[in-house]
């Protein structure tokens, strides 16, 4: 905490801008200040039960300086570092535009990274769906279907971050960077594009899962009905006979048991044939 504020007060840097630092639960922008700009993101992650996490990311670039804020060690700058060491590409004879476009590049290619991981697992939701859907199918469907909620969350204000950097009239801003921004503004339009299909991709195939469902439901309550249909002159057979009457002629005879049955099977394979015949077995 001293060191950052240490930090800002050599920078000149304006004290509400710290508290945005160390207050993570920040939506992505971007301010622009006399001397240098300030610029928050989400930086994203991905688990193995396929749950993204969320890192706020603090940059405060000038002419000469770039300085960012993580919450905890592990990021996806390493490209960037590798760069920087092995003074690879153009990255060191640029200004610190240049610099702060790379991060946010590399963050902005995380978000493909993450995106091909959950499209992956939607494809695999998809052909469970189709197989053997069951409860657990739509609880990972759900769950997806917030994972892409929290991507889209974090990728639409960066697409006004970027904008505003792009458009903005500051010398610390050169005119050769803004081509790369321009680039890097057509990929967040293209993972909004993603996120938006696999969106809806998600919510039709909770409408297949519910029809799925319904269907299933109505196979066994076909079933349960004709079922009942056939049993029901056989119930009302075997209640006729059962009945306690003195005087009841086919109770005397010697054929009348076997009679029975016989016209009870021979009902239920009428109904059963009839059914078939229309195509209702």
């Amino acid at each position: 905490m001293n060191f950052v504020n240490e930090l800002s007060r050599r920078l000149n840097i304006h004290p509400l801008l710290i508290e945005d630092v160390q207050n993570t639960k920040q939506r992505p922008k971007i301010e622009e200040f006399e001397g240098y700009i300030f610029i928050i993101l989400k930086m994203l992650g991905l688990t193995e039960e396929f749950e993204v996490s969320e890192e706020q990311v603090s940059l405060i670039f000038t002419s000469d300086t770039v300085v960012s804020f993580q919450e905890k060690p592990g990021d996806v700058f390493n490209i960037v570092r590798d760069r920087l060491k092995n003074s690879k590409g153009v990255i060191r004879k640029m200004g610190t535009d240049y610099l702060a476009y790379n991060l946010l590049d590399a963050v902005v290619d995380n978000y493909f990274l993450i995106l091909e991981k959950l499209g992956d697992k939607i494809e695999d939701l998809e052909d469970e769906l189709v197989t053997n859907p069951t409860m657990d199918t739509l609880q990972q469907i759900y769950r997806v279907k917030r994972q892409m909620i929290v991507l889209r969350r974090s990728v639409w204000p960066m697409r006004e971050v970027i904008s505003f950097m792009e458009h903005c009239d500051t010398p610390i801003i050169k005119p050769s960077t803004s081509i790369y921004l321009r680039d890097l503004y057509d990929h967040t339009i293209q993972i909004m594009d993603a996120v938006e299909t696999n969106r809806d991709l998600l919510s039709g195939m909770l409408d297949i899962y519910l029809t799925s469902i319904s269907n299933r439901m109505n196979e066994i309550m076909k079933v349960l009905i004709v079922v009942g249909t056939i049993f029901i002159p056989l119930t009302f057979i075997a209640g006729l006979y059962g009945m306690n009457f003195r005087y009841m002629p086919e109770l005397d005879q010697w054929w009348g048991y076997p009679l029975t049955l016989l016209i009870m099977l021979a009902t239920a394979a009428y109904m059963i044939h009839y059914f078939r015949k229309k195509s209702w077995l």
